[in-house]
């Protein structure tokens, strides 16, 4: 029962691949039409880059390979030029007086002026060619000749005397092909095109694929055979296919002398597709008369005659419907601007009232903003003239306690120093008011004492504190310290001495070492560094109201 469903999920879903994949030929197919012009540009670019290596010593047998370079490059882009190439070769082989080179030049000259109308010289070339004195590696190039001179009148006429001697023409080529060669691999399957073995060719024609890649020339003549399997048996979504896959491989080639445009444009044709119909058959007629492939042209001319009715057709009613459309939305902004206008009035009136209402609304807001406004600062200022005794009681009562410890600690320094200079113990004087020691204990002391009634006041300080840094930073005081430097500097800003000069001379620190006490504190904060002083200057503010 799994399998079962299994089974029926996959056949569902097989639709939707399928999709897929036709969607992504045709997206390759629209972007090789968009950059056709580029890879023309590429075929040119490599075709000037060859002619630049040309040296001014070849030999005349370089120069008939460097011509054949170029008839090859120009074959199926630009017959002309490829016409132009190959005439050289035949000049090359009259002065070398070798038949060969001679033979094989006028072959190549048959298929081109066949393919561009001119078929009575064509015609004259082959009848000249002695078949019995032709070297067997020609025999080939003399078949395909014939096979496409046929080809190329047949465009003109149905007669279907010329197509059986394209097949002639073939059977006699794949007596003298390489059976392991791509070339007659593809002519033998043409051969079962021919005869009507759709399925067996079919097959061989897909696993044929599977080894060629898109670069190569025969990929486009691959996949328009598969197309024509699909067009002799009626299966229009494989034909479409195939067709696409040959014409983008055709363009990305810029290959001028192709088919499968022609016939694909046909398929769009067929399922209603008039845009890309026409979009196609301009593209085949455009390289066709680039290529100056005449028969390609004349094949054309019924198909675009057609399609090109259809699409002007198409056009003239599109333009019918816009005019009926334009009509219908200007009535409709007529009432719309009467609609509008009537609103907008309606609109006026209730938005006196409102902005009226609005107004009133305002008013009693504002009132109420500066009531609430006035409130809170009241209780900030209760709260802050609350705190301000609370510290100024608790500092008062310890200065006059400090005060008075430090008269009584001045007179017995006097005492002492009374007594060193009436025993004249001058050395003994002089070490006394040399040494720190005295006020680094008063230092020490005042430091105490200022811990002592800070955290008086503030007993949460350093936990709060705390919080402000990330847990990883957060200060752990030495056994018997109440607060270190770090937290003394953080106590006066809370305090509210915020100027790092008065906490300098306070601390006894230079002020570059206080900024970078402030500044390693902001970098440690949990919140957010700009506010994280103002939050330290809130610390215990509930506790005092409380």
């Amino acid at each position: 029962m799994k399998n079962l469903l299994l089974f029926c999920a996959l056949l569902l879903s097989f639709p939707i691949f399928a999709l897929d994949s036709e969607d992504i030929i045709l997206d390759k197919l629209n972007d090789a039409l968009k950059n056709k012009q580029h890879y023309v540009e590429l075929k040119e670019e490599r075709i000037l880059n060859f002619k630049r290596i040309k040296s001014e010593s070849l030999t005349p047998e370089q120069e008939y390979s460097y011509n054949k370079t170029l008839y090859l490059e120009y074959q199926k882009f630009n017959s002309d030029s490829a016409i132009r190439y190959v005439k050289k070769n035949i000049k090359i082989g009259e002065e070398l007086q070798d038949k060969n080179l001679l033979n094989l030049a006028q072959l190549e000259l048959v298929t081109l002026y066949s393919s561009s109308g001119k078929y009575r010289e064509s015609e004259a070339i082959l009848k000249s060619i002695n078949k019995n004195k032709l070297a067997l590696s020609l025999l080939p190039n003399y078949y395909i000749a014939y096979r496409e001179f046929f080809e190329h009148y047949a465009a003109n006429s149905y007669n279907d005397e010329y197509r059986q001697q394209i097949g002639k023409y073939r059977d006699s080529l794949l007596l003298v092909l390489k059976p392991n060669t791509l070339d007659y691999k593809i002519t033998k399957l043409t051969q079962d095109l021919f005869h009507k073995k759709y399925i067996n060719t079919q097959k061989k024609l897909e696993n044929l694929l599977k080894t060629t890649t898109e670069d190569n020339p025969q990929y486009a003549i691959i996949t328009y055979l598969l197309g024509k399997i699909n067009e002799a048996t009626h299966n229009l979504e494989l034909r479409k296919k195939y067709y696409a896959l040959s014409a983008t491989a055709d363009l990305k080639n810029a290959n001028k002398d192709n088919a499968s445009l022609q016939e694909l444009a046909s398929v769009f044709y067929e399922i209603g597709d008039v845009d890309m119909a026409y979009k196609l058959t301009q593209s085949a007629i455009e390289d066709a008369l680039y290529c100056n492939v005449q028969f390609r042209t004349l094949l054309m001319s019924e198909v675009y005659s057609i399609i090109n009715t259809v699409y002007l057709e198409k056009e003239a009613k599109r333009k019918t419907e816009l005019q009926f459309y334009l009509m219908c939305i200007s009535l409709l902004s007529v009432f719309l601007i009467v609609a509008i206008i009537y609103v907008y009035k309606q609109m006026k009136k209730v938005s006196r009232i409102r902005g009226e209402l609005y107004e009133t609304s305002q008013k009693l807001a504002e009132l109420n903003k500066d009531i609430t406004q006035t409130n809170e600062q009241l209780k900030e200022t209760n709260s802050q003239l609350s705190e301000s005794n609370h510290v100024k009681e608790e500092y008062i009562a310890h200065f006059f306690s400090l005060c008075s410890t430090y008269i009584n600690k001045l007179e017995n320094y006097r005492i002492i120093l009374n007594k060193k200079a009436t025993a004249k113990q001058f050395d003994e004087i002089y070490k006394i008011l040399k040494s720190t020691t005295l006020v680094d204990n008063e230092l020490e002391e005042l430091y105490k004492n200022f811990d002592i009634i800070f955290l008086n006041l503030y007993p949460t300080f350093v936990k709060d504190f705390n919080t402000l840094l990330i847990p990883e930073e957060q200060i752990v005081l030495k056994q018997g310290e109440l607060l270190n430097t770090e937290l003394r500097i953080f106590a006066l800003i809370r305090l509210g001495i915020t100027d790092s000069v008065k906490i300098a001379a306070f601390l006894r620190y230079s002020l570059s070492t206080i900024y970078n006490y402030r500044t390693r504190a902001r970098n440690k904060a949990a919140v957010s560094r700009n506010d994280f002083e103002e939050m330290v200057a809130k610390i215990g503010s509930m506790a005092l109201k409380s």
